[in-house]
Order: C-alpha cells, then sequence, then structure tokens
C-alpha cells in the first residue's frame, strides 16, 4: 500500500513541478500558481519519499525534517535584496546533499552489496558526486562574493597559470572518477572517488575566484543547472523517477537561461567561466578629466514634469537602497499626469536572473508597463527623461561604440539615445566591469548623487507638491 501511494504521490508531484515551470512563463501566474503549486510538488515529493519502505521505519527522519525545517524558515525571511545570496546558498545545499549520498551509497554498496556497482550506477554517483562538490564551493564563494564579505573581494582574482591549474585540478577529478567508474570493487576504488569528491571541492572555489561581480548572475544560472544535472544524477543511482524529473527540469531551466543570460552579454560559457570579466580597468587621463553634470532635486522633478514619455531603468543599486516601492510612488505621480511610464530590465541587471523583475513585483508595477529591452530600443530616441536607477554597465554606451572596452559588444539599454537621461548613482565609482561609464559624460545626461531610495522619494513627493499647488491655484 504504501509503496503504490508513494509512486502515485511521485507522479503528481512531478506533473505538479512541470506546470509550475511552465507557468513560470507568465508574471501573473507565476505568483499566482508557479511557486504555490512548486511548493505543494515539492511536499509531495518529500512524502512520496517518506513512505518508501526502506525509510518510513526509519524514525531518525524525522530529525532530518526537523532540522530541514529550522534552516528553512529563516532563510525565507531574508529580504528581498539578499536573495541572490539565499539562492546560492541553496544552490550549496543541494549539492552537499548530492555529494553526501552519492559518497554514502557508494560505501554501503561497496562494503555489504557490492553487486549493485555496476558501471552504469558507479557512473551516476561518480557524476552526482563531481557536480554535487562543485557545485557546494562554487555558491559558497559566489554567495559571499554577494554578500560583500571583507576576507573575498567581488573582482576577480587572476594569477599567471591560473587556467591551467583549474584545468589540471579538473582533470585528475576526472581521471580518478573514470577509475572508480571502471574499478568501483577495487581497494582503492573508495580513496581514488573520496580523492576525486575532493578535487572537485577546490575546482569549484578556483572556478569562481576568477569570475567577477559582473557575470554573478551567468554563474548563478550555470550552477543552479549543476545541480539539477547532480539531482539528475543521484536519481539514476537510486533509482528514484522523481528525482530525475525534477532534476532534469532544473538543470535544463538553469542551463537555458545561462545561454539567455550569455546572449545578453554577447559572451559564451567559456568566456565568462574563464574570462575573468569584472577586472579593474585603469582608466585613460582623458576619462579623469572628464566632468559629470550635477542636478538637483528640484530640477529633476521638473524635467520628468515636462515630458510626455519616461522610461526607468532599474539596477542592483534600486535593490541595495531597496528603492522598489519609492518608484511605485513616483510612478504613480508620472502616471497621474498622463505620462507614458515604462519600465525596462536588462536581463543581466542585478546579482541574479529575475532579481530586478522580483522587486518591482513586490512594488506591484503593472507587468504591462514592463517591457523587454529589444522592444523599447529602436524607440529610445522618442523617449522624453530616461530615468536610471543604480544600473550602470547595462546602459553603458561604450558597449556599442569604444571596440576597445572590456564590454564592447553586449547588448545594452540604450539611453543615451533618449532626449534627456536622469541617473541617480550612490558614487563615482564604476560598476562591475571596472570601467567608467561614457553615458554619464555625455552632454544630455544629468547626475543625481546619493541614495536612490532618498533620491527617488524626493522626487515623488516634489511632484506630489507641485500638483498640489496646482490644484490648489485652480
Amino acid at each position: 500500500m504504501n509503496v503504490l501511494a508513494s509512486q502515485a504521490a511521485s507522479v503528481v508531484a512531478a506533473i505538479f513541478f512541470i506546470l509550475s515551470l511552465h507557468w513560470m512563463n507568465d508574471p501573473r501566474s507565476a505568483a499566482r500558481l508557479s511557486v504555490p503549486f512548486g511548493s505543494l510538488a515539492l511536499l509531495l515529493a518529500v512524502v512520496a519519499a517518506w513512505m518508501r519502505p526502506e525509510v518510513v521505519t526509519q524514525q531518525w527522519i524525522v530529525m532530518a525534517v526537523i532540522a530541514g525545517i529550522a534552516v528553512g524558515v529563516p532563510l525565507s525571511r531574508v529580504a528581498l535584496t539578499a536573495a541572490p545570496q539565499r539562492t546560492a546558498l541553496s544552490h550549496s545545499f543541494g549539492g552537499l546533499a548530492a555529494a553526501l549520498v552519492g559518497a554514502a551509497k557508494f560505501i554501503v554498496w561497496s562494503t555489504e552489496e557490492p553487486a549493485q556497482l555496476t558501471t552504469f550506477r558507479t557512473g551516476a554517483i561518480v557524476v552526482e558526486c563531481l557536480l554535487g562538490s562543485i557545485t557546494l564551493t562554487g555558491s559558497l564563494l559566489a554567495g559571499a562574493k554577494l554578500q560583500g564579505l571583507s576576507w573575498i573581494p567581488q573582482r576577480p582574482i587572476i594569477f599567471r597559470g591560473q587556467i591551467a591549474l583549474n584545468l589540471s585540478v579538473l582533470v585528475v577529478a576526472l581521471a580518478l572518477g573514470a577509475y572508480v567508474v571502471v574499478n568501483p570493487t577495487a581497494p582503492s576504488a573508495l580513496i581514488c572517488l573520496f580523492v576525486s569528491l575532493a578535487l572537485s571541492l577546490i575546482f569549484g572555489a578556483l572556478l569562481i575566484l576568477r569570475i567577477g561581480g559582473a557575470d554573478m548572475p551567468t554563474v548563478i544560472s550555470i550552477l543552479n543547472s549543476y545541480a539539477g544535472l547532480a539531482a539528475v544524477a543521484m536519481g539514476f543511482a537510486l533509482d528514484v523517477p522523481l528525482l530525475i524529473v525534477a532534476g532534469a527540469l532544473d538543470g535544463a531551466s538553469g542551463l537555458i537561461l545561462s545561454i539567455i543570460m550569455c546572449r545578453a552579454m554577447n559572451r559564451s560559457f567559456t568566456n565568462v567561466l574563464f574570462g575573468g570579466f569584472g577586472q579593474a580597468v585603469q582608466t585613460s587621463h582623458q576619462q579623469e578629466t572628464r566632468q559629470y553634470k550635477a542636478e538637483t532635486v528640484e530640477g529633476a522633478a521638473l524635467m520628468l514634469e515636462m515630458a510626455h514619455s519616461v522610461v526607468i531603468v532599474p539596477g542592483y543599486g534600486m535593490a541595495v537602497a531597496q528603492a522598489q516601492h519609492r518608484l511605485r510612488e513616483l510612478y504613480d505621480q508620472l502616471m497621474s499626469r498622463g505620462i507614458s511610464v515604462k519600465f525596462v530590465i536588462h536581463p543581466v541587471a542585478g546579482r541574479m536572473p529575475g532579481h530586478m523583475n522580483v522587486l518591482l513585483a513586490e512594488a506591484e508595477i503593472p507587468y504591462e508597463d514592463i517591457v523587454e529591452m529589444d522592444e523599447l530600443n529602436p524607440d529610445m530616441p522618442q523617449v522624453d527623461v530616461a530615468l536610471v536607477v543604480g544600473a550602470n554597465d547595462v546602459v553603458n554606451p561604450a558597449a556599442k561604440e569604444s571596440k576597445g572596452s572590456p564590454i564592447y559588444g553586449m547588448p545594452i539599454v540604450e539611453v543615451h539615445r533618449a532626449k534627456s537621461v536622469l541617473a541617480i548613482k550612490r558614487s563615482t565609482s564604476p560598476g562591475f566591469a571596472g570601467i567608467d561609464n561614457d553615458l554619464y559624460f555625455q552632454d544630455t545626461t544629468f547626475m543625481l548623487f546619493g541614495d536612490a531610495k532618498n533620491i527617488v522619494g524626493e522626487l515623488a513627493k516634489r511632484l506630489a507638491v507641485d500638483e498640489a499647488q496646482t490644484a490648489h491655484a485652480m
């Protein structure tokens, strides 16, 4: 009875996982259907695993569930600005689970049931351990960079012979894993598996050291794909179809998202993983002598008030300042005047895929007013004011005009073609790519230096005061 119930719950959970991913295609169904059904699918998956005959009799599993809840509940309460770090931490948990399960299963089978270690199963265990280990340390280090911890800089750490060292560690890990697959019952197989696992842990850390903050959204999605593939391998090793389905969905979606983001930056996987993008670039003397044109809140509010169309481009600076709700207030003020307002989100804006979308959804910005970059760029010359809120590299015209720039060729939101630009920035420091933003020095750009939340709030307040005064005068 328990077996049939477990299989039925697994089938329903698999269907819910597929539907949940499908509903992610639309922002409206994502929050209303995708998240609840995805959560329900995971609950059913846990129940299905619990009902398996070999698990239901193990009372200690209750302690594991309690421990998971104790960790999961606090993680669900982190601020949205910390969502990238929390996501990286979740990936590390998935990688750790895969590596531990794979190693434990190999130990049990090699000592008690060596006949179970077929070439296919052993291969699945090795893949599971390798990918899980890489995901574990890679995600932890990525999370540390995203958190801005003092002991790990956000910029790439690059040294001579680094790529050769990384590849050497990976090749040795793969070679030892291959030996285990060919000789699973050899006395040295267990030692080789653990050495391979340790080298994979080292490789995961070395891989992220070379990657800078600008590439972190893509890296997060790649690590997500690794975690999914590790789950697939775990499913094959344990003969659990639900793990295969869930892992395949996770791995495929992460891979597709990584491809989309690489295209958004006009880069390849190998360039992201080994290119060191985000390394600080020395500015020229000519660049140092260029001057910003600062604007006051009053002047910026007047520019917005006189506009017929406004485009708002959010970036990580908006997330840091938690300015999304102030943006909603500004949006309401502009819309009440009959001004067309559109939000444009670059695919790699923020620190993780969809970071800006989640924050704007939290502020209840209407979905129909969030448009694709490619859809709006052709009409940018007709935009009266482009308001850049904490975005940097994704609006840098050097990507289109300066062949020597490290970001040359990367598709950008072409706000430099708008009639005027208001750029909110905390300081004059460069973005993740480590280069000056040419947008900030052009004649039509006016800078508003300070905290994005305060500045946007002051803009909304100024517009509200002006509207009240106009109404009173009438």
